[in-house]
Parts: structure tokens; sequence; C-alpha cells
């Protein structure tokens, strides 16, 4: 205890001399420089953060819309602008029936009408069912949608029959328009650009009484 005392009262008298008093005043000299520095460096931090800040507050670009693009060969159907493949044409009953009677009259000579083959794309078991379109030809979409892909030679041999001219305008239809609208579409990237549908189809034709062949 007397030890300690007389430790704390060295130190007093040591701090009291000219010596302890300079070393004292150099320390607080030391502590100064220090906080002034730290202090700098907190200012020089906030200009590099206040040019950083628009970079990361920045808003993102708005994105591209983006352009859908089809493909075609150079046998392909020719794109529009927007390099969207042309609408198909849509037939109404009468305009049907009109192209029916007008091809049983002419027989397919060359004075009957333009090249218009009427393709019914519904599976051969409907057709045998229902009857199709006089003059129509079989081309099942479903269990046959190569057809317009695959080369002349293959594509008679599976249906039978010759496949119509890419110059011919193909008309499509079958049971209520569904499978007509897809079969034009892939008609028209396989390189047959003149395609039209009839969307009421099969069911539209018997409402309205259209003739009927055996198929």
């Amino acid at each position: 205890m007397a030890f300690s005392l007389a430790r704390r009262a060295l130190a007093r008298t040591v701090a009291a001399t000219p010596r302890g008093i300079a070393r004292r005043a150099a320390g607080g000299e030391l502590a100064a420089a220090l906080g002034a520095r730290a202090a700098s460096s907190r200012c020089a931090a906030v200009p590099i953060l206040a040019k950083a800040l628009p970079v990361w507050t920045r808003p993102l670009a708005a994105a591209q819309p983006s352009r859908r693009w089809y493909s075609a060969g150079r046998s392909g159907a020719q794109a529009g602008d927007h390099g969207q493949v042309p609408p198909s044409r849509l037939w109404s009953f009468e305009e049907v029936k009109r192209l029916v009677q007008d091809n049983k009259a002419a027989d397919g000579g060359e004075d009957g009408p333009k090249n218009v083959v009427i393709v019914d794309v519904r599976e051969p078991g409907e057709l045998h069912a229902t009857g199709k379109i006089p003059g129509a030809v079989n081309i099942p979409v479903t269990s046959a949608v190569q057809s317009f892909h695959v080369s002349d030679a293959d594509f008679e041999d599976m249906h039978g029959f010759a496949r119509p001219p890419r110059d011919a305008t193909l008309l499509f239809y079958c049971k209520a328009g569904v499978r007509a609208r897809s079969a034009a579409t892939l008609a028209q990237h396989a390189g047959w650009p003149s395609v039209g549908e009839y969307p009421g189809s099969w069911l539209d034709w018997e409402v309205h009484g259209g003739p009927v062949e055996k198929a």
C-alpha cells in the first residue's frame, strides 16, 4: 500500500518537472494532429462518395422491346416489314361454295378459277365419318405435320398424290378452324406464300348445307 502511494507521488513530481510538462504538451499535440488527420480523411471521402452516388443511383436503362423474327429459307415465304409472315386470307362459306361450283364446272380446265387447292387437315377417320368438301385433298396436320417439309417424293409416298405446287393457293379447313390456322402457318414457313383459311371449317359447312363428297 505504501509502495503504491510512493509511486503515485513520484509520478506527480515528475509530471511537475519541465521535462514532464514538455512531454505532456507533445502528447497533446500528437493527439490533436491525429484527430485533425482523421477529420481530413473523412472530409476527403465525401467528394468521392458524392461522385460515386450518381453511378449507384443511376436508373436502369429501359429494356428494349424484343423483336420476333421468323426464319425462312430461300424457298420460304417472304416476311413483312417487321419480320412477320403476312396473314392468310379468310374465306367465307359462300366463297368456298362458289369455288367448289367453279371447280366442278371447269373440271380442272385452264379456263377454270385460279389455282386454288382445298386442303382438309383432319385425320382420315374424321373424313370417313363425315365426308369432305368436294375436291378437297387430305393432308392431316396432326399425324403428318412434316408434310410440307419433306421432299416431293416422300410426300407422294405418304399421301398417295402429288404435293400441290408452291405457286398454288392452299385453302385449309378442319373441323372448327383451329388446325386449319396451324396448317396455314406451317405451309407459309415451308414456302407456300399464298394460303387461306376457312375459319368456320366443317362445322360451318355442315350447318349451311354445303355439298359433301364421300372420302
